[in-house]
């Protein structure tokens, strides 16, 4: 099988990319031809090109927008089936934009089956927008962590004797890493004993203006720049707290890192995150700013960082997670949309799965 991974544009350390990378690695493996295509949003026919010249037999959209609106412009005509998977912000904001949900709902209505790897986010789609979900699946995330070796805070001359909390994010604002900054503030008041520190590429140039600006005045966080993928669980490890304030995730490739190699991790509690974060099992869950310094004053200690390092790596087998895909992508070389369309009868490998 010949498949066409379609991704946005951006930085080759996001998730986007770190996803199409393990997909493109585990469809390899099995024997199967793959090629990665980066498009902007005004592909110009570059997207078209990449068609013709390697004839897919299906391809595989990440981003319903970034991905989906080139893809409905340069492949039309084409009759080339494809599958989408949708983002976090696909769900939580291109819906509920204007300009965006009219080409995702396009797109979602055009594909042959439509995945998701959160089922939180699937239950919620499922239940707000039915009518999108009929080819909705979801498929088990899986990891694969980077061997490249990184002295976190030797390399960044940061504390050994101070509870370390590393918040591994892109800066935009979705991210809630200002708000964070904040929430640390009234830490400061409770405790000296720790330190934070953040590490992601500036994604919005004049919210990571500010950021910086901020990180600035607080002589106990600091900025580390972007750490190459390859080196991420290494760089974790150095970390005693992974951290996570995003307003609305998808399935964060760090946080499923974290859990996999026994990181606590203290998450905003939002599907996102409540998927991967198992509350007093692999980290804590936090509503509100109160319960914020309370759980993190508790991981100032030791006694409840090593209750909760509970390493998983088979709750996240990237081969479990290569063989869902398969079975999806070979089934929507075979399905006719038309018939699938007017039958309204949903195909046997379109499940929801909730566990």
């Amino acid at each position: 099988m010949r498949v066409l991974i379609v991704v946005p544009s951006q930085n080759r350390i996001s998730g986007n990319w770190v996803t199409a990378g393990r997909f493109k690695h585990g469809l390899e493996n099995q024997g199967h031809q793959v090629t990665l295509h980066a498009t902007s949003l005004q592909p110009q026919g570059g997207l078209r090109r990449q068609l013709h010249d390697f004839n897919p037999d299906v391809a595989l959209l990440l981003h319903a927008y970034r991905s989906g609106k080139p893809w409905l412009e340069e492949a039309a005509g084409l009759d080339i089936p494809c599958v989408v998977q949708l983002t976090g912000t696909d769900v939580n904001q291109g819906l509920n934009d204007p300009e965006q949900s009219d080409i995702i709902r396009v797109l979602l209505h055009q594909a042959e089956f439509v995945i998701l790897q959160n089922p939180l986010i699937a239950a919620e789609l499922s239940a707000s927008h039915p009518e999108l979900a009929v080819n909705l699946s979801v498929v088990k995330p899986g990891i694969i962590l980077g061997t490249a070796p990184y002295a976190l805070r030797k390399a960044h001359d940061l504390a050994k004797e101070q509870t370390l909390f590393l918040c591994p994010s892109g800066l935009r604002p979705v991210k809630g890493v200002m708000e964070l900054l904040e929430m640390f503030d009234r830490l400061t008041a409770e405790s000296s004993t720790w330190q934070l520190a953040f590490c992601g590429p500036i994604l919005d140039k004049n919210y990571g203006s500010r950021f910086l600006a901020a990180i600035e005045k607080r002589p106990w966080s600091s900025y580390l720049g972007t750490i190459p993928t390859e080196a991420m669980a290494s760089a974790m490890r150095g970390a005693d707290v992974i951290l996570n304030n995003s307003q609305a995730e998808g399935l964060a490739n760090t946080l499923l890192e974290a859990a996999a190699i026994g990181v606590p991790i203290l998450a905003r509690n939002i599907p996102g995150n409540a998927t991967v974060v198992r509350h007093n099992i692999n980290g804590l869950l936090y509503d509100n700013e109160t319960e914020f310094v309370q759980y993190a004053l508790q991981l100032c200690k030791r006694e409840k960082r090593q209750q909760l390092s509970c390493p998983d790596l088979d709750r996240y087998n990237p081969m479990h997670e290569t063989d869902e895909l398969i079975a999806i992508l070979l089934e929507a070389t075979k399905t006719n949309r038309r018939e699938k369309c007017s039958s309204a009868v949903p195909s046997p490998i379109n499940r929801i799965l909730f566990s």
